[in-house]
């Protein structure tokens, strides 16, 4: 297959390409910064010659959006907006302009369209939306993304929340702030966090790709979220570190403005559940969290 990474420089970016190769498929990446011979220029907000590529493409796979690990000043609330809006409107225009458009294109989001919840699990079906900052830019994201109305197109949003892996993303960041002492709860610790393993993220993306009765959002994370406080007991044990100082709200308020950052990222409860994939048939290589740990 000819697959498709737009914004595909980062974490999830990098392990889609490395799995999918693996396989035999040619990938391409659109990026501000190319590198490589498979690496194909584009700014993310004008057409281009990029446009090309996704021509005769079998996949498309949309990743493009400035990280939400910054300080949700107005500058950056425009940027996250902007980023993720604008790519995915000219993408759809590079689609609309394909002879032979893509079979599926597949759109980053994000588990936190949801809302704080400690009790409620939220499906596909069942999920309760909210209204703040962060979930209307996830429903906008989506909103724009189902906008365009092409039937020869599969689209499936991806709503991913936390995925472990050792090179990128939240997990070498708890295995540091482990190994320092400060690996205890966050907060209260009640606050859910709904993962995945980056294993299972990618064959969850293939296992999409390759059943076609699977459209619109899906959730991408394990289906035994753990509460923030089982988390870091679990990273303490696998790193064999006995202790971990806990963080209150009020320091994390502190660290976050040292840190460029939002506590929001530990301390909204993210309880989710992979409905539509477990409804499919798809099997998890790490449904439990100390085996994905351990495995890392």
């Amino acid at each position: 297959m000819i697959i498709i990474i737009a914004g595909g420089t980062g974490f999830l970016g990098e392990s889609l390409e490395k799995y999918f190769e693996g396989k035999g498929d040619q990938v391409y990446i659109l990026t501000r910064k190319p590198k490589r011979d498979n690496d194909i220029y584009w700014d993310a907000h004008t057409l281009g010659e990029w446009k090309n590529s996704i021509d005769g493409a079998h996949i498309l796979i949309n990743l493009t959006g400035k990280s939400v690990d910054c300080r949700y000043t107005e500058k950056n609330k425009k940027e996250i907006y902007a980023s993720r809006i604008r790519s995915t409107q000219i993408l759809q225009q590079a689609v609309d302009q394909c002879i032979v458009k893509p079979k599926i294109w597949l759109n980053a989001a994000s588990a936190t369209i949801y809302i704080h919840s400690e009790t409620h699990m939220n499906t596909e079906k069942n999920g309760i939306i909210g209204d703040d900052f962060s979930m209307n830019i996830c429903k906008s994201w989506e909103k724009e993304f189902f906008n365009g109305n092409d039937e020869e197109v599969r689209k499936v949003a991806l709503r991913t929340s936390i995925v472990l892996g050792n090179n990128g993303g939240a997990f070498p960041k708890l295995r540091m702030i482990t190994k320092l002492g400060l690996g205890g709860k966050q907060g209260r610790g009640s606050q859910k966090v709904s993962w995945i393993h980056i294993d299972d993220f990618c064959r969850a993306v293939e296992w999409i790709i390759e059943h076609k009765n699977i459209s619109g959002a899906v959730n991408v994370t394990a289906p035994h979220p753990v509460s923030n406080e089982e988390l870091m007991k679990t990273v303490r044990k696998n790193q064999k570190i006995p202790f971990g100082l806990n963080t209150p709200v009020w320091q994390l308020e502190i660290a976050s403005l040292f840190l460029n950052t939002e506590t929001e990222l530990l301390l909204k409860s993210r309880n989710v559940y992979p409905g539509k994939l477990m409804e499919s048939g798809f099997v998890f290589s790490f449904s439990d969290l100390d085996l994905a740990i351990l495995s890392l």
